[in-house]
């Protein structure tokens, strides 16, 4: 695929992308992770999770988009491939962590506290991160990179698991249902796991 001849001007967009990406989601990490301690929440913390593995992808990214300054175009497609697997690992490490605990929290019926806080946080994720995710899918587009429309699907993924992460919360808060939380975080296991998957194909594909 020929680059666009503004593809500088684009990935140093792409790259101010991540850095308020890699801001907000670690900021986003530590108010989650504490908040759905507090109120044993499990989709709240492997909310908080995502956001933690959010900021591994971004930073690989920046790597990868900082690597085609002085990378010929061999050397930038292995720079891409890795930067692909390392996008897949961080959505098989999450799916994996939540599906786990969701279970957990079924077998042994460990019902959450509210979370006002958790369901603000939800809140704020649902309106930042589909415009992130779009704008960098939009660019990956433009200049060929794959991983980072992966990235970016992982971004546009943080905001639907955002809306699973609310319907639970506020089912929990509104009526009781505790067995809305871990079934929120089955939920979000399919989007993670089928992402990765995509990232490895993706991968596999270059070295064809």
């Amino acid at each position: 695929m020929e680059c666009p001849p503004n593809k500088h001007s684009l990935i140093r967009k792409a790259l101010r992308l991540e850095y308020v990406l890699i801001a907000y989601n670690i900021l986003e990490a530590v108010v989650s992770i504490g908040a759905g301690v507090a109120a044993g929440s499990i989709a709240l913390v492997g909310f908080g999770l995502d956001s933690v593995i959010e900021v591994i992808s971004a930073a690989t990214l920046v790597w990868r988009l900082k690597g085609h300054r002085h990378a010929d175009e061999e050397h930038e497609s292995k720079i891409e491939k890795r930067a692909l697997r390392v996008v897949g690992v961080t959505f098989f490490a999450l799916g994996l962590y939540v599906l786990v605990e969701s279970l957990k929290t079924l077998w042994f019926h460990e019902a959450p506290s509210e979370s006002v806080v958790g369901i603000i946080v939800a809140i704020l994720s649902l309106l930042i991160m589909p415009t992130l995710g779009f704008m960098k899918k939009k660019i990956g587009t433009q200049i060929g990179s794959a991983a980072l429309k992966a990235d970016a699907m992982e971004t546009i993924i943080c905001s639907i698991l955002s809306a699973i992460l609310l319907v639970g919360l506020g089912l929990n808060a509104l009526f009781g249902w505790w067995w809305a939380d871990p079934v929120a975080g089955l939920v979000m296991v399919g989007f993670i796991l089928k992402e990765g998957w995509e990232a490895f194909e993706s991968a596999n594909e270059k070295e064809e």
